[in-house]
């Protein structure tokens, strides 16, 4: 078994401009080596658990009792 060497061999690896880029026609060595999956993700559907139904009629119920508290309030001035 060979081992293999520690650095890669210049000729194979690309080469930077000045600036920092890499020329035309040859891969950056940050670029992904991955691709995405063919199968696209299933879409989110509405999970409203009883927890979640519960909490939005605690929310609902506050907000009317407190409507209802602020009307006869304001009528009785």
């Amino acid at each position: 078994m060979t081992a293999l060497q520690p650095d890669p061999d210049p000729m194979d690896t690309p080469s930077e401009e000045r600036a920092g880029g890499v020329p035309p026609g040859e891969i950056s060595p940050q670029s992904a080596q991955t691709s995405a999956t063919k199968n696209p993700d299933p879409t989110a559907g509405k999970n409203v658990n009883p927890r979640a139904a519960i909490g939005i009629a605690a929310i609902a119920l506050f907000a009317v009792v407190f409507a209802v508290v602020a009307i006869v309030l304001i009528i009785q001035l």
